[in-house]
């Protein structure tokens, strides 16, 4: 059966759609706002008259090369390009300041490739076991999960106390919206576009890009090489990602698994992994400065989220993301149904679909190599000529979310608010995590205490829920009790 799907997806017209859809999703991934959903939602139309496996071959092009290019930005002008590279930007930015950003694109593309390569080889071989394992997270599991990605907060930033402030106001932020179990409004100041809450893209724009644009535009007549210097002789190596061999391997698995459980995503598993790699790290200080495991921990995860998202998808025809829910669609659109029947019926086609992820992920690595020399150029741009296209981008990405121009406000706003708030040297990072689990953690915890009468032990009842919250508190915990040993053992060498 591998030859016969083989020779099916070694067409022409397969190669050729896989690298349109490849060079799609990087270019509209790395523009801040817009989202490789979106490109997949506009290039739908494309595949009606495509064949089936042809069709899904371009959605997938576009679903991974729109994860990777997120990280361009990201890691170029501290802007990431979908909210899945948030995290790419704590590492990433910081390390293209230091003239290493060939390096930092380097180790972003290899992390992406191995962690898309893994989440296939998951998916080929345990698809319908680990969909099981899904179908056991009701709102307790979901909200001990949630809890436990909360915990990042303690461990990014300078200050705890900072760092906690700034999640109480991102979780602030959060609830500003529709409830999401009484139906009612709230925080929205009689505001009608904030009752469906504050997006999380103009979110994203104004803290991670306007903020950091504010700052150029101060050193507006600098040339752009003050700011980031470029090494031209600088070498890019497949074998550098490989000093993180632990780190791959850990954040390739914790992406898998995020993107089995429906209704997560790879900006939640992104920042699990980099929360990981930095506990588990001997040199924890160094992330945040531009060390390459930062990097690698958040791009592996985020694009193992690719395959993992799939298992429910085929095996269950739940759609683990926004992605997946267009690509629901388009296989709808082509008369195939996912579930289980689809692996009796149609065999030969869901194998076709694992490999052809595989493929996508090779030709993906070929194209994001080719294109790196061009992407570090960004950096050479003079300051005065990038913070105005910077401006326009932001503005454009903003509006295409709801194409209002509310949403570009509310990035500008909120944009003004992480200047202020980085002058005083407040870390931005903790808020933007309690903005993404926010609503995940609030509305599974009410829908559990409804479930239970208001029982708190349902959290406590079933093993999955029971492991995360146990596992959240010692997360929380460790940086303090880490501290103290340290400064016990330091003042037992003294």
């Amino acid at each position: 059966m591998v030859l016969t799907v083989l020779a099916s997806l070694f067409t022409w017209e397969n190669i050729l759609f896989l690298n349109i859809g490849l060079a799609a999703g990087i270019i509209v991934g790395a523009l801040p706002g817009l989202t490789g959903t979106m490109c997949i939602a506009l290039l739908l139309p494309m595949t009606y008259g495509l064949n089936s496996l042809t069709g899904m071959i371009l959605l997938l092009g576009v679903y991974c090369g729109g994860i990777y290019g997120g990280s361009v930005t990201a890691i170029l002008i501290n802007t990431p390009g979908t909210p899945a590279s948030a995290a790419t930007v704590l590492d990433g930015y910081p390390m293209a300041k230091k003239g290493q950003a060939g390096r930092a694109l380097g180790l972003a593309l290899s992390a992406s490739e191995i962690g898309g390569l893994f989440s296939v080889a998951v998916l080929i071989v345990a698809a319908p076991q680990i969909a099981r394992v899904a179908l056991d997270f009701g709102p307790a599991e979901y909200f001990a999960l949630a809890l436990f990605g909360l915990t990042i907060i303690a461990s990014v930033g300078g200050s705890l106390l900072k760092g906690l402030i700034m999640g109480l106001v991102g979780l602030f932020v959060a609830t500003i919206g529709m409830d999401p179990v009484g139906g009612t409004d709230r925080f929205t100041f009689n505001i009608t576009e904030l009752s469906s809450g504050v997006n999380i893209i103009p979110a994203l724009i104004g803290l991670f890009a306007i903020t950091e644009i504010m700052y150029k535009a101060r050193d507006i007549y600098k040339p752009a090489g003050d700011v980031i210097e470029v090494k031209s002789n600088e070498k890019i190596s497949f074998r550098d990602v490989l000093q993180y061999k632990a780190t791959l391997l850990k954040s390739s698995i914790i992406g898998t698994f995020i993107g089995v459980v429906p209704g997560t995503g790879a900006a939640i598993a992104s920042f699990l992994s980099y929360n990981e790699a930095k506990r588990a790290s001997k040199h924890p200080e160094l992330f945040g400065t531009g060390d390459g495991e930062g990097i690698v921990a958040s791009e592996a995860a985020n694009n193992a989220v690719t395959g993992g998202t799939l298992v429910p998808l085929l095996t269950l025809g739940l759609p683990g993301d926004t992605n997946t829910a267009v690509l629901l669609g388009a296989l709808t659109m082509q008369g195939i149904i996912p579930g289980p029947q689809l692996f009796v019926q149609q065999r030969q086609w869901v194998y076709s679909i694992m490999f052809a992820l595989i493929i996508v992920n090779i030709f993906m690595y070929i194209q994001g190599r080719f294109f790196i020399k061009f992407f570090v150029n960004v950096t050479k741009v003079p300051t005065q000529v990038l913070v105005p296209i910077l401006i326009t981008l932001c503005i454009i990405g903003a509006y295409a979310v709801n194409n209002t121009t509310f949403d570009a406000l509310l990035m500008a706003l909120i944009g003004l608010f992480g200047y202020y708030m980085k002058k005083l040297d407040f870390p931005l990072t903790p808020m933007v995590i309690a903005i993404v689990l926010g609503p995940l953690a609030e509305s599974n915890m009410r829908r559990a205490l409804i479930i239970s009468q208001g029982s708190a032990l349902i959290f406590f009842q079933k093993p999955i829920s029971c492991f995360f919250i146990l596992l959240a508190v010692f997360m929380l915990f460790f940086p303090m009790v880490k501290k103290h040993l340290e400064k016990k053992k330091g003042a037992a060498a003294a």
